[in-house]
């Protein structure tokens, strides 16, 4: 799905890192919805939002849900402690405010943080709009995702 042998090129690099800083092989998101999450720590709207993403995503981690954090911090150390605060147990782009996080801000024309951008496993974007359905509708947002695909 992500890995190279994806045919619209990559989504993702090969490697991500997990909360801890270990590297996690991208392969391992495959048959998974992705929810791509451009979000900083200095980012007051994105501080709010990320306690309801991280339960959502801990209430779906069995539904075949995963995220991927996109840092735009200003260092290392500040995404680092953002996600411990936030208890994000998700995985992350290496690094921080980085060329393969602004490309993919590119990519899906992200206006403004925080922007939860759904994939679906095969690496298609579902919604650009993930983050409301996680606020309004976090009980059938999956489901909603899901069909959506199937149309």
């Amino acid at each position: 799905m992500f890995g190279e042998e994806a045919e619209s090129a990559s989504v993702l690099p090969e490697t991500l890192s997990n909360a801890a800083g270990d590297e996690v092989a991208s392969s391992s998101l495959e048959g998974k919805y992705v929810g791509l999450y451009f979000s900083a720590s200095w980012c007051a709207p994105c501080r709010s939002f990320t306690p309801k993403l991280v339960k959502f995503r801990d209430d779906n981690a069995d539904e075949n849900f995963e995220v991927v954090f996109i840092s735009f911090d200003e260092s290392a150390e500040s995404k680092s402690n953002y996600m411990k605060e936030a208890g994000m147990k998700w995985l992350t782009l290496p690094g921080f405010n980085d060329a393969t996080g602004n490309a993919l801000a590119l990519k899906y024309q992200i206006q403004g943080l925080p922007t939860l951008v759904v994939l679906s496993p095969d690496g298609e974007a579902v919604t650009p709009n993930g983050r409301q359905d996680v606020i309004f509708t976090p009980k059938k947002a999956l489901e909603k995702w899901k069909s959506a695909k199937q149309s």
